[in-house]
């Protein structure tokens, strides 16, 4: 008899969790757009658009090097190394500056990408990368962010 009870107390048990489980949940609500941001004086900012697309489809369009054409050999890496290391060194430049992207390719091109606040820093970071590969091998496609 004790068996018994047993097997009802489990039959029971499953048959609330499974009751539970089929309870359907509240539904989400859908997410909403971003809102404007306002700086100090005011003025509303328009959201920008964190899709890439068209910056990627240019980029494959033509050949632009990323972090995938990177050279494997120890040399290229060393390059690779240093440069970071000098930028990231150089408390003068911003965040942004900071993580441009360098990649040494396998013919030794260092090539610099990403955007910079000022052409100050442009040229301070392909300063820094001409010191270390050579005037001749870097290929600048820093770009200077708009205001």
């Amino acid at each position: 008899m004790n068996t018994t009870h047993l097997y009802s107390a489990l039959m029971l048990a499953a048959l609330l969790a499974l009751a539970g489980c089929e309870r359907e949940s509240e539904p989400v609500p859908p997410t909403t757009p971003p809102t404007p941001t306002t700086d100090r004086t005011g003025a509303a900012d328009a959201v920008r658009d964190a899709d890439n697309t068209a910056r990627n489809e240019r980029d494959a369009e033509f050949n632009t090097r990323t972090p995938l054409d990177q050279s494997e050999s120890s040399e290229h890496v060393r390059i690779t190394a240093e440069i970071r290391k000098a930028i990231m060194d150089d408390d003068n430049l911003s965040v942004n500056a900071q993580n441009c992207k360098v990649i040494t390719d396998a013919s030794g091109t260092v090539t610099l990408r990403g955007v910079v606040e000022s052409q100050a820093e442009k040229d301070a970071i392909h300063a820094k990368a001409a010191a270390i590969a050579g005037a001749n091998n870097i290929a600048n496609q820093l770009e200077v962010k708009l205001n």
